[in-house]
């Protein structure tokens, strides 16, 4: 038993207190509306009368500007942007993920990387990571590391394939290594490793 706490499901909240319960959460982070809907529920009772709690409360804390999908997106692609230098797709399916509207992240998405260089981004990207040129005996095991890595970050394999062959990866490896890229394409749950 961890800290104290009893097993099994926490007693459910009247709407006053749900509301501060909600507060506390957007204190200790910013979120979409669904995520919040989401946490709700499970604080929430079960019911219609816990379903109409939860969207007076939605309503109320978009009223008093605490809850903004439009604001959410910008933010948390600035962040990934400027902090984790993920790529477009990471950051599109992450907010997707997060329960944004395809209009909000397309238009996102556009103002947050309509001037980005997806190259240089994708540089960076690999000196966050510190992440070499591959060479020596199993340069095509880091090779596909490196591959597998972008991926998951959001790159395009155009931009992928331009930084390899000027790192001049012989094009054997990058042939060995497009299976990958086609499986993973399949399997987009293995490749964005989320």
């Amino acid at each position: 038993m961890a800290f104290g706490r009893k097993p099994g499901k926490r007693k459910p909240l009247a709407a006053p207190a749900l509301y501060e319960y909600a507060l506390a959460s957007l204190g200790r982070r910013m979120m979409s509306v669904t995520q919040m809907k989401r946490q709700l529920k499970t604080r929430a009772e079960e019911g219609e009368l816990g379903q109409a709690a939860i969207e007076a409360i939605l309503i109320k804390l978009k009223e008093n500007g605490y809850l903004n999908d439009d604001e959410f997106a910008a933010s948390y692609t600035r962040l990934r942007l400027e902090n984790d230098k993920f790529g477009q797709r990471r950051v599109r399916q992450d907010l997707m993920q997060k329960g944004v509207h395809g209009e909000v992240i397309a238009k996102t998405l556009e103002n947050g990387y309509g001037e980005i260089d997806e190259e240089q981004l994708a540089r960076q990207f690999l000196a966050r990571k510190r992440i070499k040129q591959p060479e020596g005996s199993d340069a095509k095991k880091q090779t596909a590391r490196i591959l597998r890595l972008m991926i998951r970050g959001g790159y395009s394999s155009t931009v992928i394939y331009k930084i390899l062959r000027n790192w001049n990866v012989p094009e054997e490896d990058l042939a060995a290594i497009e299976s990958y890229e086609e499986e993973a394409v399949g399997h987009p749950e293995e490749s964005e490793g989320v």
